[in-house]
């Protein structure tokens, strides 16, 4: 099969009335009109207008490549840009394009596509949920994790002081667009925070494909087309499943994507929004969720070992930084704040296999802070 083949997959999420379609492929953005006018104006609406929220560092590559497009096919477009950063998901940025929307007279003709990471991703789409009763967005991702994780499912928000992601609304897009040839120019350390939430899906949902992660370390370190085709696809493929089947997180399933967030949403919290990388929380909250597995004799040593050994090959951090360490209590008060915790009682996602997670209820503090 040849790399071309390879390159273009298209990953539908079903969801009745709120389906839509994940294209995957090289050069996307440039072919963005034809994909962006069958979402959004299928009739053929040539008064659709669009405000491109770009996240500060692809305003003058990606966004704009995504904006020439468009407006070479008629459609009006309005950009503005928002800081680089976990801080930007805030009220103050929110407000920021309430009033962006209030000057392009934005209307339900209007649709807002979020470019950049899942920072960009979350706050765009929090702004279009919240603007006018909801309007329309997609989806244009440009770093690995938006693309494996965040774009996919219609998780939107804002962090609170106190927590990340405590306030947000579910919001479908109308469809995600991933050229994956913008990875290309991805910094080397947001590229690997993005490798941490595609082994994740290994770990809770598919062996095969962690073994497929294991065998492939060589090809995802020099970011190969073709692997990273397939892992991209294979990722969204496993979240739009569960997001089918739980979209609104009521039957539980959907927590199984929350794999070593309990712990890592804490460490990102503690360290400062910004110094440690969401993907580098979350590597570092999988081998502490894993070895918790294995004090509750859940999982053996190995399990934790394969996931340390490949975490490592990836080059992401595996240890809790030590000024971390230092901070117990308040870790234990971040995760109570955690979304999977009920009535102040600390729950995990927990393997019990490779391939296989599940919720494990009353754990205590002082065995969760064991494993640091």
């Amino acid at each position: 099969m040849s790399s071309q083949t390879t390159c273009f997959r298209t990953v539908s999420v079903d969801l009745g009335a709120r389906s839509y379609r994940i294209e995957i492929g090289s050069g996307l953005l440039q072919q963005a009109f034809q994909y962006v006018t069958a979402w959004s104006a299928p009739g053929g609406d040539s008064r659709l207008r669009i405000l491109v929220v770009a996240d500060a560092a692809v305003l003058e590559t990606h966004a704009a490549v995504l904006t020439q497009s468009l407006q070479a096919g008629g459609i009006e477009v309005h950009q503005m840009q928002v800081p680089s950063g976990e801080s930007s998901k805030s009220w103050m940025q929110l407000q920021r394009i309430h009033d962006a929307l209030v000057e392009c007279a934005a209307d339900r003709r209007t649709v807002v596509a979020a470019v950049g990471g899942g920072v960009t991703g979350d706050l765009a789409g929090f702004a279009a949920a919240t603007y006018a009763r909801g309007l329309r967005f997609l989806q244009v991702p440009t770093t690995l994790l938006s693309m494996v994780d965040s774009s996919v499912g219609g998780k939107t928000g804002i962090n609170h002081p106190r927590g990340k992601n405590l306030i947000g609304a579910f919001h479908q897009p109308v469809g995600v667009l991933i050229d994956q040839s913008v990875l290309q120019t991805l910094p080397d350390r947001e590229y690997r925070a993005g490798l941490a939430e595609v082994v994740k899906y290994g770990v809770i949902l598919d062996v095969g494909f962690f073994e497929y992660l294991e065998s492939s370390v060589p090809g995802l370190n020099s970011r190969d087309p073709q692997v990273l085709s397939t892992v991209i696809s294979r990722s969204c493929e496993l979240k739009a499943d569960v997001v089918r089947q739980d979209e609104y997180e009521t039957t539980g399933l959907r927590a199984v994507l929350n794999y070593g967030h309990t712990f890592g949403h804490a460490f990102e919290a503690l360290a400062g929004y910004g110094q440690l990388l969401h993907g580098e929380a979350v590597s570092i909250g999988m081998i502490c969720a894993s070895r918790l597995a294995e004090k509750l004799g859940r999982v053996s040593a190995e399990v934790t070992d394969r996931q340390l050994r490949l975490l490592e090959a990836l080059k992401l951090p595996t240890a809790v930084p030590s000024e971390l360490r230092a901070r117990p209590d308040e870790i234990v008060q971040c995760m109570l704040l955690d979304k999977k915790t009920e009535g102040r009682e600390l729950r995990f996602v927990l393997p019990s296999r490779l391939g296989h997670v599940e919720t494990v209820r009353g754990v205590s503090a002082d065995l969760a802070l064991s494993v640091l």
